[in-house]
């Protein structure tokens, strides 16, 4: 026999539909008023690209919503020295869900404690002893790593040996001057900081802790966290069908009549195309999702700003990484080379497409000059005729290549 509901029980199931949509603009305008005040506090502290203050916005929203998505990218900060790196981390910790900076890490400090966690001077990580450290974080931007470990426990047959398991998915700020490696780098979102000249911001003391406007905006966070946003792991299954009918020309007839339950289908076949125009695939996509996904419940004009962003931060980051790995080629090409007195450049190109099993045309006596310089391998150099003649620094180069191989 069905219990009958109490009066107040059907006032809470008699909610109109009205209602329900006020309450969600309600915690759309929450989230909008917090993302603004991030904006405003990162710009009083820190002088940055201006295309930066949106990423960074969004990630430390995101850390408050960070068990809702399946991965969570890490915020990586490459700066050179003088550039506020220290503040940088430190106001995004402020702002971000429980946030801490550690100095010194190690492994028992990022599975034994929960919340966002900032490493300051990353160089340490990657020192011998600390394979187990970097293991773990190569893995605890994904949801569901675990680690295992046995401690004693106290029973009535005496002292037992148990498991003990450990969550090591949390939100991951890193920086450091000298560059990251590049499996825990494909984790990140790389920003790169600069000294700035700006006084009016560089000269302000650090007191965002105790500013109203940080304590209202941690307080709007923490209100619209408990609220169900719609980046959960149905929006990643929304996603994923999206892409295997995105070939189908009809794109939102199929994608729609699998939805028939959404009451609002048209609103979530756009933010997809438009996440599907950065052209990203694999990991940048991945890291790229929540962001997307949390600007998108703010505007759409934000979502595609987000999308133009991080598609020059990645595309960026090819480049480097593409020149680093032409640089290596010519470090170990001008190591092994045989002729030590004048060669042509026209020769020296050839003879690294050879190298390379390469016909690149963009690899010409143009590029090589350049690559040469920029490496410091050439010894000497003159005009003869037409064209261009150097010693190569072999030696330099046989130093150098030590340092890759």
């Amino acid at each position: 026999m069905k219990k009958e509901l109490s009066e107040e029980e059907f006032k809470k199931l008699e909610k109109s539909h009205t209602d329900i949509e006020g309450d969600n603009k309600k915690n759309k305008d929450n989230l909008l008023e917090a993302y603004k005040n991030i904006v405003d506090i990162l710009k009083e502290y820190l002088d940055l690209k201006e295309e930066y203050y949106n990423i960074i916005a969004l990630w430390i929203i995101g850390t408050y919503f960070h068990d809702k998505f399946p991965s969570y990218p890490y915020l990586y900060f490459n700066a050179m020295k003088g550039s506020g790196k220290t503040r940088t981390i430190n106001l995004i910790t402020c702002l971000s869900e429980n946030g801490s900076v550690q100095n010194s890490m190690t492994e028992a400090v990022l599975f034994r404690t929960e919340g966002t966690l900032a490493i300051d001077e990353f160089e340490g990580v990657s020192k011998k002893g600390n394979e187990n450290l970097r293991e773990l974080l190569n893995s605890a931007y994904k949801k569901g790593v675990k680690v295992k470990r046995m401690r004693q426990q106290k029973t009535e047959e005496g002292m037992k040996q148990v498991v003990e398991e450990f969550n090591v998915y949390r939100p991951i700020v890193l920086a450091n001057i000298w560059g990251m490696e590049n499996v825990l780098g494909d984790r990140c979102i790389s920003l790169v900081l600069e000294r700035s000249g700006k006084t009016k911001i560089t000269n302000l003391i650090e007191i965002f802790r105790e500013e109203k406007i940080v304590v209202e905006t941690k307080k709007l966070l923490n209100l619209v966290s408990l609220v169900s946003m719609s980046f959960h792991i149905e929006r990643y299954r929304e996603w994923n069908k999206f892409v295997k009918f995105k070939k189908i020309n009809d794109t939102n007839y199929i994608y729609n009549t699998n939805n028939t339950n959404n009451t609002n289908d048209t609103n979530l076949i756009n933010p997809f195309e438009i996440i599907s125009s950065m052209d990203l695939n694999g990991r940048e996509l991945e890291l790229s999702l929540p962001l997307c996904l949390i600007a998108n419940e703010i505007s759409t004009d934000l979502l595609k700003e987000t999308t133009l962003t991080l598609k020059s931060i990645f595309s960026a980051k090819k480049d480097e990484e593409l020149t680093e790995n032409y640089d290596i080629s010519l470090y170990d090409f001008v190591s092994q080379y045989t002729e030590n007195s004048w060669v042509s450049m026209t020769q020296i190109v050839k003879d690294f497409r050879e190298f390379l099993v390469s016909n690149e045309e963009w690899i010409n006596s143009k590029w090589m000059g350049r690559a040469l310089k920029r490496l410091v391998l050439v010894k000497d150099k003159k005009r003869h005729g037409r064209g261009r003649h150097i010693i190569l620094d072999i030696k330099k180069a046989q130093d150098k290549i030590k340092m890759f191989k």
